[in-house]
């Protein structure tokens, strides 16, 4: 098992995958079980997972792929979508961890008064925190993945509204990208040289 040092130093996106590599339905719900602590703004939670896992899935998928190979050939890939109005679910989102006692109730409703001024009547913040909320999550999906030894690859190479319609997704539902993961297969590059962190860092 790679810490998590390793798994960010080794991580690339994968263009090949293994055909024959199968995740049951367990699998595929274990990943996503960690993926959902990634971090949002307010706790917001603001986003949505479609597992395209059977064969008839993968084949419905494929043409909204742009004809990409991997989406049929990786053991799974997920439609990481954003979710749009979290000022009409933050109470939900929240109510737990007052109910687990972390946060008390004047700072609920604090919380869910910002949520509704910040976002209610801003619909470009919302779409903005819709994508920055499903990236976090895509993200932190690809870590584990990387840590049970799978590749993955994000992908924004898709037909958005195509993926939209065929896979039932409501009007508060933005497809942010795809997350193929699977067993990598033979022809894959390694990670990618970046740039220096001197390039890229200012300290003040």
């Amino acid at each position: 098992m790679p810490t998590v040092t390793e798994a960010i130093q080794s991580r690339f996106s994968a263009h090949s995958y293994d055909p024959t590599h199968v995740l049951s339905e367990q699998d595929v719900t274990g990943l996503i079980d960690l993926a959902r602590h990634a971090p949002s703004a307010f706790n917001l939670q603001n986003w949505r997972f479609i597992a395209v896992h059977t064969k008839e899935a993968k084949a419905k998928l494929l043409p909204l792929a742009y004809g990409q190979e991997k989406v049929v050939d990786a053991a799974v890939t997920f439609i990481v979508c954003g979710t749009l109005d979290p000022h009409k679910t933050i109470a939900g989102s929240l109510r737990p961890s007052v109910d687990a006692g972390i946060l008390d109730e004047a700072t609920f409703k604090g919380w869910v008064g910002a949520v509704e001024g910040m976002y209610a009547d801003n619909p470009a913040m919302q779409r903005d925190e819709a994508v920055r909320s499903a990236s976090l999550a895509a993200m932190t999906l690809m870590m584990v993945a990387t840590e049970r030894g799978m590749a993955s690859t994000p992908m924004i190479g898709f037909d958005q509204a195509g993926v939209a319609d065929a896979f039932n997704l409501d009007d508060r539902e933005i497809p942010v990208m795809l997350v193929t993961v699977g067993r990598a297969g033979k022809t894959n590059w390694p990670q990618k040289p970046r740039k220096a962190t001197s390039d890229i860092l200012s300290i003040v």
